[in-house]
This record gives structure tokens, C-alpha cells and sequence, in this order.
């Protein structure tokens, strides 16, 4: 069995209004990652993944890049313990 994992992501850069949280929620989709992901008033995003290890890290790589209007600096990931709260990949507000 895989091993599950809990990320949480910061991303900063020209990430907002950028359909960032859009692209990355269809990401976490396609890879079966639980979680959401929001906007931070300090023009970052932040998202919660949990998962199969790869499948998190697939996500995060995608978040390096992000989606084609975006220009990420940088992207922090703070490794915590695996939970299994979530059901889907949501969108914060």
C-alpha cells in the first residue's frame, strides 16, 4: 500500500488571479489528492494536500509551475501528519 501524506503548501509569486486555485483543484483531481486550496490576503496561495506520496508530490510539482498565467517565486511545503479529514479537493474562500 502507498503511503499517505499531508502537505501544506504555500506558493507566492503572481499566483492570484490567475485561475490558480481552479488549475490546481483539477490537478488534485486527476490524482485523486483530498484537500483545498485557497487565497492569502498576502497575495500567496495556500493548499492542503493528502494522498499517496507521489500522487501529493505530482501536485506539488504542477504548483512549481502552476498555470500558464502564473509566475511562481517560490513554494514552501511544510510535511505534517497524514489525517484523512477530506473527501474532495475544494476551493477556500
Amino acid at each position: 500500500m502507498a503511503k499517505l501524506v499531508r502537505a501544506h503548501v504555500y506558493v507566492s509569486g503572481y499566483v492570484q488571479g490567475v485561475f490558480f486555485r481552479a488549475s490546481m483543484r483539477e490537478v488534485a483531481q486527476q490524482y485523486g489528492v483530498k484537500g483545498w486550496v485557497r487565497n492569502l490576503p498576502d497575495g500567496r496561495v495556500e493548499a492542503v494536500l493528502e494522498g499517496e506520496e507521489d500522487k501529493v508530490l505530482k501536485v506539488i510539482e504542477w504548483a512549481r509551475r502552476g498555470p500558464p498565467l502564473a509566475r511562481v517565486e517560490d513554494v514552501q511545503v511544510v510535511w505534517e501528519e497524514y489525517k484523512g479529514e477530506f473527501k474532495d479537493f475544494k476551493i477556500r474562500w
